[in-house]
């Protein structure tokens, strides 16, 4: 059965084999790139694979080499809405938010997906390194490439209209087909850092957007240790930049009190949480877990996997995601995503919302704490 597929095509490697492999199997395939910006240098510059004006240029040339239609598409007005504001938001509200996961939630699956399927188009592929297997989303086989976590927001019905061409192979073996395939891109760089912070200087970024706003950083306890210049320029877990020189021992974020504008920072030991609550829960590979289901769940990009009790109950403001982990983790962000497994395949997701530490977990952290004392 033909499809007729819109490619999404960032200007990267991945997108381009992607967009190949969609027209070799004899698919109807238009390719698109997304421009993000209305004033482009405000933005990164140079060939990154994703989102700068060198990106779109190679998105042409790659898909001149496939022998596809391309087009560009403005999206500024949405990113910008949907993205960038919601960065800045979130830092704001004391979040970690994930402007990468966003994007592809609000902008790639959202936006792109309702222009192409109102145009006609039957389905978009993109060039993510994940599965998809029978309706559900599941890892890459290359575990260091897998992006299931950031895709893990997306509704089943836009799985239903999405294709990953590249959840079968490695990166390398990505790179070596665009070569036979001559496609300029082979050796492109991966990109990693955000495309609307140019420079790279995140608290530079929001405090121009947010402004100063000095207030104390304080212990477990209340006892101011120091000041800082805005609470939005932390995130759960930081160490570095605390300017608490001279302190006697390492000191993390433990919490961000943007109403109050307090930051609290503590030992290490005192990140480690058990139980978080997720809002927004989104079920693309189940039925809401309405009882407490063994699972797994990852909690950052590319982060840790840790075996849970998983399950949705009510609250005041709708449905919620109650996460209760095996073992504890540690600086768990509010503001980010948890994404539930079964196995290698994507359940469902919420927005982490909160955090807390059981008598479960303190009773554990105080036992590793007295051997802790008992080696030295």
């Amino acid at each position: 059965m033909t499809l007729r597929v819109l490619a999404a095509m960032s200007g990267g490697v991945d997108s381009a084999v992607a967009a190949a492999r969609v027209a070799e199997a004899g698919h109807d395939v238009t390719g698109v790139h997304l421009a993000l910006s209305k004033n482009p240098q405000s933005y990164r510059t140079g060939a990154r694979g994703c989102c700068t004006v060198e990106d779109s240029h190679d998105a042409r040339r790659a898909a001149d080499v496939i022998g596809i239609p391309y087009y560009v598409w403005d999206m500024s007005e949405e990113f910008d809405r949907e993205v960038v504001q919601d960065f800045v938001a979130e830092y704001e509200a004391g979040n970690t938010p994930n402007p990468c996961l966003r994007c592809n939630e609000k902008i790639k699956f959202e936006a792109v997906l309702d222009r192409a399927v109102a145009l006609g188009f039957d389905a978009v592929a993109t060039g993510h390194h994940v599965r998809k297997v029978d309706g559900r989303l599941v890892r890459s086989v290359d575990e260091d490439k897998d992006q299931s976590y950031v895709l893990g927001v997306l509704t089943a019905d836009q799985l239903e209209h999405a294709m990953f061409p590249l959840g079968d192979c490695t990166k390398d073996e990505v790179r070596a087909e665009a070569d036979r395939r001559g496609l300029s891109v082979a050796d492109k760089p991966d990109s990693h850092d955000i495309c609307f912070i140019a420079d790279g200087d995140t608290k530079g970024f929001l405090n121009e957007r947010i402004g100063a706003r000095p207030g104390p950083i304080q212990d477990e306890d209340g006892k101011v240790l120091g000041t800082h210049d805005g609470s939005h320029t932390f995130t759960v877990g930081q160490r570095k930049g605390l300017g608490l020189g001279g302190a006697p021992d390492p000191r993390y974020v433990l919490s961000i009190e943007p109403v109050e504008n307090t930051v609290t920072v503590g030992p290490r030991e005192s990140l480690r949480v058990d139980e978080i609550t997720g809002v927004r829960p989104v079920w693309s590979g189940s039925a809401p877990l309405a009882e407490p289901t063994e699972c797994h769940v990852q909690l950052r990009a590319h982060g840790e996997v840790y075996p849970a009790r998983v399950w949705q109950r009510e609250a005041e403001e709708g449905p919620e995601l109650f996460v209760r982990l095996a073992e504890p983790a540690k600086g768990v962000a509010s503001g980010q995503a948890v994404v539930v497994y079964d196995d290698d395949t994507v359940l469902g997701s919420a927005t982490i919302a909160g955090t807390a530490r059981s008598e479960r977990a303190e009773s554990a952290g105080s036992a590793g704490a007295a051997e802790a004392v008992q080696s030295v």
